[in-house]
């Protein structure tokens, strides 16, 4: 299987810096790839290659993550306001929205937004009704720190998170310590306002769409899951022997199940 060449590209918006990787080539059939929280675009690396040439994978670091700037605001309207602007510039025509957690939520706030946009949806995942928690389940980050002097000093501080983001760490610009590729308090800020009903979005496109999800995981109840595919037309669902981290923990059946897919439209 060849390889799609991944270029990292800059977009300024209002000031900020906006990053996302390009994995050709341009004249493939477009698809929109969306971490979730404590994530970046190089999360769908894999994806990009198993959906080859076929597939132009755009995968941006939403804002406050990766190597795109820290954002005043993590709702709604300001994440689907920057994959607005993004898809503009590129002029990519209609893509498939694809969204892990966070990712999949923004993807399908996209498609509520702006149907024209969206040619499919591939929900990876993300819950549709998600009540508000007190503390919520990235509570644990408030005890981070941004940056250290050394790498391994803002690993370990991470404690079991620590071999996830490790290899994530951003040298600060001065050369003077590392950060995280997200910053906490913005962190919990998103997390916070992605809580809520997100039904009426979900079901305000009609585009083709599938739910994948983990069977163990901790965000998306199976049952939630089977309404989210029976209540919305010309939506199917995969279910995946995983936890909440699909693609991370089963590369290649999330691959499958996304080609799969991709092949009905």
């Amino acid at each position: 299987m060849t390889q799609p060449t991944a270029l990292r590209h800059t977009l300024t918006i209002d000031g900020r810096r906006l990053s996302y990787l390009d994995h050709g080539p341009a004249t493939a059939r477009p698809l929109l790839a969306l971490h979730g929280h404590l994530s970046e675009g190089s999360s769908f690396d894999d994806l990009a290659v198993a959906l080859g040439p076929d597939w132009r994978v755009i995968a941006p670091d939403q804002r406050g993550h990766g190597d795109s700037d820290r954002a005043d605001d993590y709702g709604r309207e300001g994440y689907v306001s920057d994959l607005i602007t993004l898809l503009d510039h590129l002029g990519t025509g209609p893509v498939v929205a694809l969204g892990h957690s966070l990712g999949g939520i923004n993807a399908l706030h996209l498609a509520a937004t702006r149907p024209a946009a969206v040619a499919a949806l591939v929900n990876t995942d993300a819950p549709v009704d998600l009540p508000h928690q007190d503390p919520g389940p990235l509570a644990f980050l408030a005890g981070f720190p941004y940056t250290a002097p050394t790498r391994e000093e803002l690993t370990a501080a991470c404690g079991p998170v620590g071999p996830m983001v490790g290899p994530l760490l951003r040298p600060l610009p001065d050369g003077d310590g590392w950060r995280l590729p997200f910053h906490p308090q913005d962190t919990l800020d998103s997390e916070r306002q992605v809580h809520g009903d997100h039904w009426a979005q979900w079901l305000a496109s009609d585009c083709p769409a599938l739910v994948v999800n983990g069977r163990t995981s901790q965000a998306l109840p199976a049952e939630q899951a089977a309404a989210m595919a029976s209540l919305r037309p010309r939506t199917s669902l995969v279910t995946l022997e995983t936890d909440h981290f699909v693609q991370l923990q089963d590369p290649k059946g999330f691959a499958r199940a996304v080609r799969d897919f991709l092949a009905t439209l």
